[in-house]
């Protein structure tokens, strides 16, 4: 290997944001073990370790270029293997109960499973020489040096019976646990500072089912119906098609609201959506399954990049590092933003935690800013309101206005939400003419 860093980095979680990790790593290490608790080899089916596996999950479409610039073909394979695509900005969106015009952005959305796209990340991760999927493994703890200013290693156990702890020396270890991550308690733990922490509280829930439609026409071609959850519309859904002739459905609540799961109960609420459309899709489909319920309390984001302190040879990457509200799809995308960053600083030799912490740190800013700034719209979420806040909110209502009879506005605004263009991209002289003269065209049905 003519780019070889170390002779072996160690992976703690096999979801995306680890799988993505150990893609980078294999380019630079003998050997990559991905640790993960549950069984995860050949499954396409939801499990444990990814809470909101059950649940329409969006994959942003600078996250399925990523995918592919990773590993080409991907794409292709997917649509080959049958799984639904589309256009993004052709999608059916509703902002504020008003359907957006569709715009072609030239942006393909998969519409595949968490489960399913998981499964084929993994399945080509796998095939990587020297990646090893170490499954049905808890993680213990980490090792260090005697002066605790270096990672090691980290300490194991198998949940097999009868099983010893053990430990696995490594040259890099990457923290892909999630949410969940116990690096804060370990860095207590070591006499490091614990990492600030910011949290948006939302109490969001997601209630979901499967349905096999009795004739694909209700559809009309589309991929996807979004009528998208605000302020002023809190009720919100996704409904998207996916693999095997399926459409999958969830419905969003927030701030404590939470749809039943129960089959009645689900088509009853989705009569309480602000537009007909889900309902008309499903009323009369067969469901094919009991139906599942998710709660996010918060989104929480981990400042790492502010510790004047942080051990060697040690990451933190992923929903550990950053923890966003799931309703705007931004999770999987970030993380692999996040391994572009890692393969870059692995070009340069072994990487200095501080650094990889402050350049993710912005990766994550925008988006942090963007579904952060969209929750405080409610008034009963908690944090601060600023003057840019407010002047953002008002810039945002009028593009979302505009979009309604501007599919340029539809097919720009999806270009920034998909973070393959940059908010810059908003405020263009082209951009802020059409949002002033659509917002105002928009709002004269209202008049009238």
């Amino acid at each position: 290997m003519t780019d070889r860093v170390g002779e072996r980095a160690v992976v703690l979680g096999g979801s995306m944001a680890g799988l993505l990790a150990a893609r980078v790593l294999a380019d630079s290490y003998d050997e990559v073990l991905v640790v993960e608790r549950d069984t995860i080899s050949g499954t396409t089916t939801a499990r444990k370790g990814v809470g909101q596996g059950r649940h329409v999950h969006g994959l942003l479409a600078r996250g399925q270029q990523i995918l592919d610039e990773l590993f080409p073909g991907f794409t292709r394979d997917a649509v080959e293997a049958g799984i639904p695509t589309g256009d993004l900005g052709e999608l059916r969106w509703f902002f504020n109960g008003r359907r957006l015009s569709p715009g072609t952005t030239g942006l393909i959305c998969v519409s595949a499973t968490r489960p399913v796209l998981e499964s084929r990340v993994r399945e080509r991760v796998s095939a990587l020489p020297g990646v090893v999927l170490l499954e049905q493994y808890d993680i213990v703890g980490l090792v260090t040096d005697e002066y605790r200013d270096t990672v090691t290693g980290v300490r194991v156990q198998s949940q097999e019976a009868g099983s010893q702890e053990r430990t696995i020396d490594a040259d890099l270890v990457v923290d892909a646990t999630g949410r969940g991550s116990r690096t804060p308690l370990w860095l207590e733990e070591f006499g490091y500072e614990r990492p600030d922490e910011e949290r948006i509280r939302i109490d969001l829930s997601y209630t979901t089912r499967k349905f096999r439609l009795r004739d694909e026409a209700v559809l009309d071609g589309d991929l996807s119906i979004n009528p998208v959850s605000s302020p002023s519309h809190r009720r919100g859904a996704f409904l998207s098609r996916i693999e095997d002739g399926l459409v999958v459905v969830s419905l969003t609540g927030v701030l404590g609201d939470s749809a039943p799961a129960d089959l009645p109960g689900f088509l009853e609420w989705t009569r309480t959506l602000p537009v007909s459309d889900i309902y008309d899709v499903i009323h009369d489909a067969e469901p094919v399954d009991d139906g599942a319920v998710f709660r996010y309390p918060a989104s929480q984001r981990r400042r790492y990049e502010r510790l004047s302190r942080f051990p060697g040879r040690f990451l933190v990457l992923g929903d550990a590092a950053c923890s966003f509200n799931p309703v705007y799809g931004q999770g999987m995308t970030v993380a692999a933003l996040e391994a572009l960053v890692l393969r870059e600083h692995l070009s340069r030799g072994e990487v200095d935690p501080t650094a990889f912490l402050a350049d993710i740190a912005q990766v994550i800013e925008v988006p942090w800013q963007f579904s952060a700034g969209a929750d405080l719209g409610y008034p009963e979420v908690e944090g601060e309101r600023t003057p840019e806040w407010e002047a953002s909110g008002a810039f945002m209502a009028a593009l979302h206005a505009a979009a309604v009879v501007d599919g340029e506005v539809t097919a720009t605004f999806m270009r920034v939400a998909g973070l393959v263009a940059t908010p810059d991209a908003l405020m263009s002289p082209d951009m802020l003419r059409r949002v002033e003269e659509g917002a105002a065209k928009a709002a004269l049905p209202l008049a009238a």
